[in-house]
């Protein structure tokens, strides 16, 4: 019997019809988790996007679910421990989207320091002669050119990021779990204690996974180490402890700060959107252009089928699962 899949998001169309070479899908666009535990018994799998959340009331109703391959490199919208007691394979796409998180960071990163995106809507409200605006404040707009980048984690998007900066003619230091060489060698980056790269960085990126470790890495204390710089955030939402990242940029003492993430998603009203001047602000999709969703979606797709066949994927995230539900158990394919 072919195993019966859903896809509770807007999938590529190329990668969705190698699923359907191997299962009787089912789109299910962006259901309620009301909506989502009526039908999620009815799935040997689902393919998952960073907006359907799984939570543990969804996982509990899953009586087939053998797997949740998730459409990202993140994975905290799902109750992996709750997968996990159950037998159920959660996997990620791991590097896919390298190379278009770190080219929308650095677009980020120029666009706050440049004002490129407060300037925009000026002139979108037919204010042409604001710019003398514009111009008085002039001693605020800075370059990317000449500045120190602090990255924190230097993993794929890192390395990527670093590449990029350091032909903008900046000098890059940074912090991770381990020291990388091969980016060291590479573009010159210096490796320092994260506080040190926070008391040496103009501009401070972060490229971090949402862990324990890293929730509110980025606190009040550490803030008080950045006056007078910038943060760009690709990270996760909850690397920021945004009531003091609001007071420290309220008070002055931050720079500015762009980011593609936020504690809460998604956000309708917070206090940064009336701070044009010092935030650039996008809705959680440095990862989207077309060549990465589809490279993405075959992926997520391989994923899911490398669990079907009965293999262990590459880019398993709980491995512990293989004590719970040996692989063997799971095949269908």
């Amino acid at each position: 019997m072919r195993p019966k899949v859903g896809v509770l998001f807007k999938m590529k169309s190329k990668p969705l019809e190698e699923l359907k070479k191997h299962a009787d899908v089912e789109l299910l666009l962006y259901p309620s988790v009301e909506e989502l535990k009526e039908k999620i018994g009815e799935f040997d799998g689902i393919i998952v996007s960073p907006l359907n959340p799984i939570p543990r009331e969804v996982i509990e109703r899953a009586e087939r679910l053998k797997v949740i391959s998730c459409h990202s490199a993140g994975y905290d919208h799902v109750d992996v421990k709750a997968a996990t007691e159950r037998g159920i394979y959660v996997t990620k796409v791991s590097g896919v989207l390298s190379e278009a998180v770190a080219e929308f960071a650095v677009g980020l990163m120029i666009a706050l320091l440049r004002k490129i995106a407060y300037t925009d809507r000026f002139i979108r409200a037919g204010k042409w002669e604001s710019h003398t605006v514009i111009w008085s404040g002039f001693k605020d707009i800075e370059t990317v050119y000449g500045k120190t980048v602090g990255i924190l984690g230097m993993g794929a998007i890192g390395k990527a990021i670093a590449r990029r900066v350091k032909a903008l003619g900046t000098e890059v230091v940074y912090w991770s779990r381990s020291r990388k060489k091969d980016i060291e060698e590479e573009v010159n980056a210096k490796y320092l204690p994260l506080e040190e790269v926070l008391k040496s960085a103009d501009i401070v990126v972060l490229a971090l996974p949402a862990t324990p470790e890293t929730y509110h890495i980025i606190n009040e204390e550490r803030l008080k180490l950045m006056e007078g710089k910038y943060l760009v955030n690709i990270g996760r939402g909850s690397l920021v402890d945004e009531e003091a990242l609001v007071k420290a940029l309220k008070d002055g003492k931050l720079k500015g700060y762009a980011t593609d993430v936020f504690e809460r998603e998604p956000v309708t009203e917070h206090e940064l959107f009336g701070m044009e001047w010092e935030t650039v602000l996008t809705p959680h999709h440095a990862g989207l252009s077309r060549e990465a969703m589809e490279d993405m979606g075959f992926r997520a797709v391989k994923n899911l089928l490398t669990v079907l066949r009965g293999e262990v994927p590459g880019d398993l995230v709980n491995r512990e699962v293989l004590k719970v539900r040996p692989i063997e158990e799971v095949k269908m394919l």
